[in-house]
C-alpha cells in the first residue's frame, strides 16, 4: 500500500477536513458522503483505509460538535438513545461479519450506494417540499420532542448501523434521510443536532473496529481533525443563526452534492 505524501498534501487535507467540518455542523450531513470520495479520488487513499480513517474521522468531529448543538437545545435525546439501541447492535453485526467471513464488501458496498444515491436525491427534494405541502408552522411549533416512533427507529437505526460500518457513507446522510421520514415535523436545527450526536458512538464503533483490522492512517486522522474541528465548530453555531427555511435549502443542496459525489464512484 503506498504511502500517504501527508508532507505536500497537507494544505489540501487540511483544506478538505474544514470544508466538511464546516458543512457537517451546519446538515450534519458529508462526513462520510463527501470524505471518502474526497480521500480516494483527490488523496489518492485506498478505499479500505479511507472507509477506516473516515470512520474515526467522523465520530471525532461530530463529537466535537455535540456540546454546541446540546447549548442551543438541537438535539432529542430520547431520539438519540433509540436510534443508537438500533444502529450500535447493526454496527457490531457488521463488523462480526467482516471480521469472520470477509466477504466481497465491494460488491455490497456498490449495491448499498446506488440505494443510497437514490434515497438522497429523493429526500433532498422533500425536505424542501414537506414545509410548503403542510405549512410553515408545523415546522415551526415543533421544538418540542415528538412522539418516538419506537420501532421503525430501532429498525432502521441497526440499517444505519451495518451499512455506516460497511461503507463510511449513512450516519450523517442517511441519519437526516430516516429522521425527516419519521418525523417530519422535526425542526430541521433538531434533526440536525439529533442525527450529529447520534453519529458520535456509531462511528466511534466501527471506526476502531476498522482501526483494529488496520484500516486507519492515524497521521491522516491528525491532518484531517487540524480542519475540521475550527470548520465544525463554525457550521454548529451556524445552524443556531440561520433560519429553518435556510438550513433546509442548504442540506438540500449538500444531499445532491454527496449524491453527485457517490456516483463519481460507482
Amino acid at each position: 500500500m503506498p504511502e500517504i505524501d501527508l508532507q505536500h498534501l497537507w494544505p489540501m487535507i487540511v483544506s478538505g477536513g474544514f470544508i466538511v467540518g464546516l458543512l457537517v455542523g451546519m446538515t450534519g450531513v458529508g462526513a462520510g458522503s463527501l470524505m471518502t470520495p474526497f480521500l480516494i479520488s483527490n488523496i489518492g487513499v485506498a478505499p479500505s483505509l479511507a472507509v477506516g480513517t473516515d470512520l474515526l474521522f467522523a465520530s471525532i468531529t461530530k463529537a466535537s460538535a455535540s456540546l454546541p448543538h446540546h447549548r442551543f437545545g438541537n438535539v432529542s435525546w430520547r431520539l438519540v438513545a433509540w436510534l443508537a439501541a438500533g444502529s450500535i447492535p447493526g454496527a457490531l453485526t457488521m463488523l462480526g461479519i467482516l471480521k469472520i467471513f470477509d466477504p466481497d464488501t465491494t460488491a455490497m458496498a456498490l449495491l448499498i450506494k446506488q440505494a443510497l444515491i437514490a434515497a438522497l436525491v429523493v429526500s433532498s427534494f422533500a425536505i424542501v417540499v414537506y414545509p410548503i405541502l403542510t405549512g410553515r408552522r408545523s415546522v415551526e411549533n415543533s421544538d418540542q420532542d415528538a412522539p418516538i416512533r419506537k420501532a421503525p427507529t430501532i429498525v432502521l437505526g441497526f440499517v444505519i448501523g451495518a451499512i455506516v460500518t460497511l461503507t463510511s457513507v449513512g450516519a450523517g446522510a442517511i441519519g437526516v434521510v430516516i429522521l425527516t421520514l419519521l418525523y417530519p415535523t422535526l425542526r430541521t436545527r433538531r434533526l440536525v443536532g439529533t442525527d450529529v450526536v447520534h453519529a458520535v458512538p456509531l462511528t466511534l464503533i466501527s471506526g476502531l473496529g476498522h482501526l483494529s483490522m488496520g484500516n486507519v492512517n492515524l497521521g491522516l486522522l491528525a491532518v484531517l481533525l487540524a480542519g475540521s474541528i475550527p470548520g465544525i465548530a463554525i457550521g454548529s453555531r451556524l445552524t443556531g443563526l440561520l433560519p429553518d427555511w435556510l438550513l433546509r435549502l442548504a442540506l438540500a443542496v449538500i444531499l445532491c452534492f454527496a449524491a453527485f459525489q457517490l456516483s463519481r464512484k460507482l
